[in-house]
């Protein structure tokens, strides 16, 4: 069967290099812990025989939303199971019984959002590893104090220990892209924040919605007079660590 051509509309820019193919597909570092294995976006499978070889007893599953490719995969893989689905709209407990692992080279258009996807699910996925634009890599493990902290670094390292793991160029793929790629490894954490996730999350959206001001001005909606004249609130959120948010969940209005 002939090749897949990357689709432009779907992010899509394969994988050509099988040295870096292989190190993706073998970034799973948990796997004792879970029994299965989800690749996102497979396209021509490039890292699936690195990742079946590698973690041969686990049920390996694959979901692609490109139709060319799910073919060509059931094709040329056809004793994986090959999902022809949208990730971001996936039921995982019609794929799995249990936990699993995600990995994949993630699709740009779309890569923050299977981050929340899998924060959304985190009950259910002790790890994830892959390819992402080297940009939102970064920004997933960044460290308080720094311009690219934001929403995504506190809402992930609030459940997952992140690991930026290596740097992609731009000419290992088809299409080159127009940037960095960056590899990176989510490991759950054992004691993950225990405040209401929801809160959290509102919190800390509405504290970068506004980075550039300190918390006092962007949360004064939130809290109460009195709690606003607390010190932390004279910092931006950029300099606070997830345990700050953590505390200041406890601070709000009840109301």
């Amino acid at each position: 069967m002939k090749n897949v051509s990357p689709k432009k509309y779907l992010g899509q820019h394969f994988l050509k290099d099988e040295t870096i193919a292989q190190k993706i597909g073998e970034s799973l570092n948990q796997s004792n812990t879970y029994d299965g294995i989800l690749e996102v976006g497979p396209g021509m499978g490039v890292m699936t025989k690195y990742i079946r070889k590698k973690y041969p007893s686990h049920d390996f599953r694959l979901i692609e939303l490109d139709t060319e490719s799910v073919a060509f995969l059931n094709v040329n893989y056809p004793l994986i199971k090959v999902y022809n689905d949208d990730f971001l709209k996936l039921n995982f407990k019609n794929v799995f019984d249990g936990e699993f692992a995600v990995i994949g080279n993630y699709p740009y258009n779309i890569s923050s959002q299977i981050v929340f996807k899998v924060i959304e699910n985190r009950a259910l996925i002790p790890e994830m590893s892959g390819m992402f634009q080297k940009e939102v890599a970064e920004r997933i493990c960044e460290c308080p104090g720094n311009k690219s902290y934001g929403v995504i670094s506190v809402l992930t390292q609030a459940f997952y220990d992140c690991e930026y793991l290596f740097t992609v160029p731009e000419h290992v793929f088809n299409p080159p892209p127009k940037v960095k790629s960056g590899v990176i490894r989510l490991v759950r954490k054992e004691k993950p924040i225990s405040c209401d996730y929801g809160a959290f999350k509102h919190l800390v959206k509405t504290a970068f919605n506004q980075r550039r001001k300190m918390l006092r001005k962007s949360l004064k909606a939130l809290f109460e007079k009195e709690t606003l004249k607390l010190e932390v609130f004279t910092k931006r959120p950029e300099q606070l660590s997830v345990d700050d948010f953590v505390e200041l969940v406890a601070l709000k209005k009840t109301n």
